[in-house]
Parts: C-alpha cells; structure tokens; sequence
C-alpha cells in the first residue's frame, strides 16, 4: 500500500519533534521509503525538515537528499556543516555525491571534498565535477564491473565481487584490455556458464555501445531509448572507460526537458516554479507576454487599414476572432508534432517533403471546416459573396498556418536553437498576425472593395 501523507501525520510528527522523541521520530520512519520522506520533508517547516535530516542516520538521509526540491535541499545544505554533508555524500553513488557538492559555492566544494575519509569517492567527485554540465561526463556514475580481456573466469569471479559491492545493480560487466581501452562486454549469465580456465576474450561480446564523455545528455537519452539499454558504458576520445550512465539517470533527463519544453512552450523563458518570488516568475513570463503585445499591436493596426472593408461588410469584424483562433489553433498542432518527432528523432526527410504533407493535411481540414463556415454566414447573414470570401479566407489561413508551424521548429532545429520555442507565443503571435492579413486581403479581392 502507497505510504500516505495526512494531516493527522504531520500534526503527530509535530508534536513528536516539539517533545525531542527522537526515538519515535526514527520509529515512524524505519519503514518508510526514503521517496516517500522527501515528500514529507516538503510539507514541514524548513528548522523541522533539518531536525530530521540531522536524527535520521545518512545512509537513509543521503538517498532523501537526493530526492528533495531543489529549493529545499539548498537551504538544507546551508544549514549542515562541510563534515556533515561529507558524511551524507559517502552513502551516495559517485554521480548522486557530484551532482549535491555541486550545488554548493566553490569554497564548501573544496571544504567538503577535503572533509570526505574515502580518497577514491574524493577524486572521482572532482573528476565528475570537471565536466561541463548536461554532457555524459556529467550525468555518469564512476561505479562500474569491469575486466580485463586476458584474466580467467575464474579469476574474474573472484575479483567482481569486490567490485560489485559497490555497485548498486550490475547491468553489464565490460572488458577493458591492458591501457583501459573498452573492448567489449559481458554478461552474468555467459560468465557462469563458462569454463573456469577460459579467457574472458572468449567468451566476451567485441559489440557494445557506449557514448563519448562530451556527448549531450540528451543525445545520450535518445540512444538509451533507440536501443532500450539500462545501461551505457562512457568513454573518452582515446575509447577509454571512464564510467556508465544508467536509466534512472536519463528518466530524470527526460523530466527535465520535459518540464523545460513545457515551460518554454506556454511562454516562459527559464526554469521556474510556483514557489518562486514574484520578480522571478515576472522575468520569465513578461518577455513572450511583450511580444503578445506587440502582436496585438500589430494586428490593430492591419484592421485599422481594413476600415473600408467594415464599413460595407460590418460582419467580416464579428469573424476576426475566428480567424485568428483557427490560425493560431493550427501553428501550435503543426508545431507540437514536429518538436515532439524532433525530441524523439522520428522527423525523417527534407523539409520539402514534410511541408508538401502539411499543406495537404491542412488544406484537407480547411476545405471540411471552411465547408461548414460557408454554410452558416450563408444561412445567418443571407450573402453568398460574403460567405465565400469568409470561407476561402479560413482555407488560405489554416494552409499558411500549418506551414508557418511545420516550417518553424524544423528551421530552428537546423540551426541549433531548442524547436520547443516554436510552440508558445510565438507561432500563435505571428499566426495571429498573418491570419488577420490574409483574411482581409482576401475577403477584399472576393468582395471587390
């Protein structure tokens, strides 16, 4: 059964830091899924959250902090000494431990990698802190079973299980040769099953994937993905073995351009929660709320220079908001699915080709909607003239706007910029904008003004 938080916990756990029962403190929480305390954690007053984190012991505390709001964990951290969080970071994997001391300024980095007993854990934290962020060298774990190609199986039994005990589950075992080179891999399965004087040369697989320590992380999400791989070994331009990258590093990879894409497309500029002051979440809306601005602007003064057409056709006014709603509607669903093929490498061919099948799918959808909105300004408003250019126009409008959003994102892609951007204000501003244009130039031709 799913642990849930009530009010009735929180108010118990209250009382019980209130009295310093630190005995019942650890009762309640001994079998609790450490996921389940960082959520907690969450809901308590910050000197509460730290109470605990300072009670429980760091075996438990250092999967917590893993797992704690950013924003929670900082001030956390601020609130333990260099020796403490060296305490919790050693009950950490490589790349967990790297990526909380990387949180901290300079000066505490240094005082915390100085405070840590574990020499090893120490210098894979200051090699892991070396490279640039969002690459595989980053996101990788030092934690690894590797061989070498000339020792026996039974020699290689005997000496993985050290290695093992420090890796949290052995997904592949790699073989390195003499200068650390990877030169293939191997699994449990194939090594029980060998004879005891065999080489692992024998009884290796000389195919395996593996990422460059400078790769983007994404691109190591996408591969991980391709080829469905718990794991992936990383290695440096001379093909050296430096670490591995497993799954549940690129789930949070995945969330994090997920919740970035989605940001970007409602029109945010950065990285933001509700939580977050006032000036923070202005900085990030306000920029793409301008340029709603300044399309709107835009738009007023297109109509402004269409009063000629109002005065005689005073119902062409009442369907600009129509117009300017399907164009819009249009570029965000174009755009949406390009970004997201893009996200997940399934855009194949020119975009020639990708822009010849969104012309006719959208030229598709606009005859069957236009169809329908001939028939009612025919009925209501009794104008036959009227009704056609309204209709043509909404065609003509939802053919550009499904181009303008096919054409965008992938334009984007090509020069390097995140496509996502294509998908908020920005195509819905300039479909707004194009929209209003053409359908007044068009009804104007149509109607003979």
């Amino acid at each position: 059964m799913a642990f849930e938080i009530t009010d009735e916990f929180l108010d118990d756990l209250t009382t019980l830091i209130v009295e310093k029962d630190n005995k019942a403190i650890t009762a309640l929480f001994s079998d609790v899924h450490y996921a389940d305390i960082a959520e907690v954690l969450d809901e308590l007053d910050f000197d509460e959250a730290v109470y605990i984190i300072k009670l429980l012991d760091s075996e438990k505390t250092s999967e917590i902090l893993t797992e704690l709001d950013e924003d929670i964990r900082e001030k956390i951290l601020e609130n333990l000494s260099a020796q403490e969080i060296a305490d919790e970071v050693e009950e950490m994997d490589s790349d967990d431990a790297a990526d909380i001391i990387g949180e901290l300024s300079e000066e505490r980095q240094q005082r915390v990698i100085n405070a840590l007993s574990d020499d090893d854990l120490a210098a894979d934290i200051k090699e892991l802190l070396s490279y640039e962020d969002n690459t595989a060298g980053a996101l990788m774990a030092k934690e690894l079973v590797k061989v070498y190609e000339t020792w026996t199986v039974a020699g290689c039994m005997r000496r993985i299980r050290g290695q093992a005990k420090e890796v949290t589950r052995v997904h592949s075992i790699y073989v390195v040769d003499k200068e650390e080179k990877l030169v293939g891999r191997l699994s449990l399965k194939d090594l029980i099953i060998a004879k005891s004087d065999q080489k692992i040369a024998e009884i290796s697989k000389n195919t395996v994937d593996a990422v460059n320590v400078s790769l983007d992380d994404e691109e190591v999400a996408k591969i991980m993905a391709k080829y469905d791989l718990e794991a992936i070994p990383v290695v440096n331009d001379n093909n050296v073995l430096l670490g591995r990258i497993t799954i549940d590093d690129i789930v949070d990879v995945l969330k994090e351009e997920a919740d970035k894409d989605y940001q970007m497309a409602a029109g945010l500029t950065q990285d933001v929660d509700s939580d977050d002051s006032i000036f923070q979440l202005t900085k990030a809306r306000l920029p793409w709320l301008f340029l709603g601005l300044i399309g709107g602007v835009g738009a007023f003064i297109i109509m402004e220079g269409f009063q000629g057409v109002f005065t005689k056709y005073a119902a062409l006014f009442f369907f600009t908001p129509l117009i300017a709603a399907m164009a819009g509607n249009v570029g965000v669903q174009s755009s949406a699915i390009i970004v997201q093929g893009l996200a997940n490498d399934d855009v194949k061919g020119s975009i020639n080709s990708r822009l010849l099948k969104e012309m006719l799918l959208a030229a598709l959808n606009g005859f069957i909607l236009s169809l329908f909105l001939f028939l009612f300004v025919w009925i209501y408003e009794g104008k036959t003239d009227l009704a056609l250019a309204i209709a043509v126009s909404m065609v003509v409008v939802i053919i550009v706007a499904g181009l303008i959003g096919t054409f965008v994102p992938l334009f984007l892609n090509k020069r390097g910029i995140d496509p996502a951007i294509a998908t908020g204000p920005f195509i819905t501003t300039s479909n707004d904008i194009f929209g209003i244009l053409i359908y007044f130039m068009i009804a104007k031709m149509i109607l003979g003004i």
